[in-house]
Parts: structure tokens; sequence; C-alpha cells
């Protein structure tokens, strides 16, 4: 059965567009996909998927493939912990509505095999998405980021039927980030108008004269707007550029706190060496905090001790990396464990007892009590600098 309020049809250059506008949490809508593709018989089938997710669906035991190694050394960590709260968000949808996110999107690939059309995956890639999220907020919102995903893992509310309305007019990277993007009207940007753009021009670049677009039923009011425009794909892929502030900032502190030790040791050296010994005390302290927070491995929490002190005078170091390869080494994920990730992260135990998962706490919570004792260590340098002027 066709609802013709979810369809939306142009005319542009002699080509027919059928945009069907779905509930990413509605069984219909997946059976509408089915009906509309096989009346309309279309030469393509655009989805609202990148390369990441299309790989998510056909393969189920994708998580075998990953190397927590290389995401570590690839500095990804946080954007992995981000894909796996996405990940939680669906499953935790799933099972309390009996349904399958994203089934219309994975209906849509279907089809256009069964049809003989040409699959074009029109989404901008999930990473790329993610990172300039990441671009677009300081300090105080990434930790307020990370803190909001990590809670939305571990409260396990059940969904009301208000919020299940508002979700079958979003897709679920939208729906999972609602209330995030509403504290920082900045998200908005990257996380729908940017992909409301890229979606357009994909569609628009398709081949053939006839075009069905399987989309989320809140982005095809701003492809309409944007249909006619034309937008530089290129350039929507974009990592944003960093602002060089930041990295003067972390040369500065480095530089500023090595000077003043040096300073105080020429003129007192007891004063130096004590805030010499504060320095590596708080570092040390709170980084090895965060990986013990984490049940990280004991020579995990030892590593983080050992090098905070030294990787926070370096900003091309991070303690969290080294605590989180040896955590890796040392409680090394089984094919076990990369299976049942999926389900693990949608319960503060599977997430806690998930050897995977762990290692990302151990990344994660170091850096984060790393910046906490250089902020504190750095303080008492000071402290102690003007003590002895």
């Amino acid at each position: 059965m066709i609802n013709e309020e979810h369809i939306t049809r142009l005319e542009r250059n002699g080509r027919e567009i059928i945009l069907i506008g779905t509930a990413h949490v509605s069984k219909e809508s997946a059976q509408e996909v089915k009906a509309v593709i096989d009346a309309e018989q279309p030469d393509t089938v655009c989805v609202e998927l990148d390369e990441q997710r299309y790989q998510s669906v056909i393969q189920s035991d994708r998580w075998r493939n990953m190397d927590i190694f290389k995401v570590i050394k690839e500095k990804k960590a946080t954007l992995l912990f981000m894909n796996l709260a996405i990940s939680s968000f669906q499953n935790r949808i799933a099972k309390q509505f009996g349904i399958k996110p994203g089934q219309e999107m994975i209906q849509g690939i279907d089809s256009a095999e069964e049809n003989g059309a040409e699959l074009v995956l029109a989404d901008r890639n999930i990473q790329k998405t993610f990172a300039r999220i990441w671009g677009n907020l300081g300090f105080f919102g990434k930790g307020k980021l990370i803190t909001s995903i990590f809670g939305g893992i571990l409260v396990q509310e059940k969904v009301s039927e208000e919020e299940l309305e508002r979700m079958k007019k979003q897709d679920t990277l939208n729906a999972a980030m609602h209330e995030f993007s509403q504290a920082f009207p900045k998200l908005k940007e990257p996380l729908i108008d940017e992909r409301d753009q890229y979606l357009a021009q994909k569609i628009k670049e398709a081949p053939g004269k006839k075009i069905v677009a399987v989309l989320g039923a809140a982005h095809v009011p701003g492809i309409l707007k944007e249909i006619d425009r034309d937008h530089d794909l290129a350039k929507l892929e974009e990592t944003p550029p960093k602002s060089p502030i930041p990295k003067m900032i972390g040369w500065a502190i480095p530089v500023l706190i090595l000077s003043i030790i040096a300073y105080t040791f020429f003129n007192n050296p007891a004063a130096g060496v004590n805030q010499m010994i504060s320095w590596l005390l708080w570092n040390g302290s709170f980084s090895a905090l965060g990986a013990a927070i984490a049940f990280g491995h004991p020579l995990a929490v030892v590593t983080a001790f050992l090098i905070a002190p030294l990787s926070s005078l370096n900003p091309l170091m991070a303690a969290g990396w080294f605590s989180g390869i040896v955590q890796a080494y040392m409680r090394r994920p089984s094919v076990g464990d990369l299976e049942v990730l999926s389900d693990d992260v949608q319960s503060l135990k599977g997430f806690w007892n998930n050897k995977v998962t762990r290692i990302l706490l151990v990344v994660i919570l170091t850096n984060i009590g790393s910046t906490i004792g250089t902020m504190i260590g750095g303080a008492d340098v000071l402290r102690v600098f003007f003590e002895n002027l």
C-alpha cells in the first residue's frame, strides 16, 4: 500500500525524481519502499546511507575485522565510542518496539537489486559528519558531548510514545543527537543542513531518467530547498581546519611550566624539586585514576601514571593512547567480544565487561584524568613559584 502523503515527485531536466519520506522506526515504511520501487521500476535507487553504514547493514560480522590497535593509533577511539553509542541507541529501540531501525534502507537496497536498478549511497560519510560536529565544539562542549553520549548508553530509560513519534520523523543519527543539538544549536548545520545539501546533490547527480530516493522524512523539506542549488561535495566532506589557537596554547603551557620550574629550581632548588614532584604526582595520579575508574589492567594504570607527566608536556602525545595500547595487549579482545559488541553496549554491565569498550574507556578516561591533572598540577607549580618570588 502506497501512501502518497509520503511521496514527493519532482521533474528536473527531463528526469523524474521520487522522494520517499520514511519513518526510520516504522515497519510500514519498509513495505512502502518496496511497493514504490516495484511500481515505479526506477533506473536508480538512492538510499540515505554512506559506505560505512552500508557495510554494517550487509556484513553482520563487521566487528570481527576491527583492529583496535589501529583505532587507537589513528586517534579514532572517541569516534568509535560515538559510533557504538548510535548502535546502542538503535538496538535499544529495536528491542523495545520489536522493529529494526533502518529496515527501510535495507529494503531499498534489496528492492534495487531485485528490480535491476543502480544503487547510490547518497549520505555523507558518518565519520566526516562526526568530525565536523567535533570541530564545532570547544573543550567543554566536547566534554559535555562525551558525557551526554555515555549517559545515554548507561541510562536505560524506555522511549515514550511521544519520543517515538518524533523519531519517526528523524533519522537515527538525528534522533540520537537530538537533545545535544538543542543545547548546541551550531550542531544543526553539520548534522542536518549540510547533510540535506549532500543528499540533494547526490540525488541530483544520480544516473538514469527515473530516480527513487529513500530518505528519512525529516530530510525531505531540506532536500526540496537544496535540490535546485549546486553544492560542492568535496567541500562538504572536508574536515574543518583546526584553529591554531589550541595548538599554540598546547605548546605554550608546557613551555611555561618548564620555564617556571627551571627558574624556581635555579633560585631555590628545594622549591624546584617540590614543583617537579607536584607536577608528577598530580598528572600521574589523575591519569591513573581515570584508567582505574575504567577498570583498566594494573599495567595500564601504571602506564597512565608514568606517561601522563610527560605527555602533558608534549601536545603530540596523549597518555590515553599508551594506556589503551597496554590494555589492548594485556586484555586482547576475542572474536566473541567483537561479535557481541553492539549488544553489550546496551547495558552498564556489558559495556564494562566487553574488552573492546573497556579499552575505549581506558583511553578516554585516562586522557580526561590527564587533562584534570595538568590543570591542577600547573596551578600548584604556579603557587610554589609565587611563594618563592
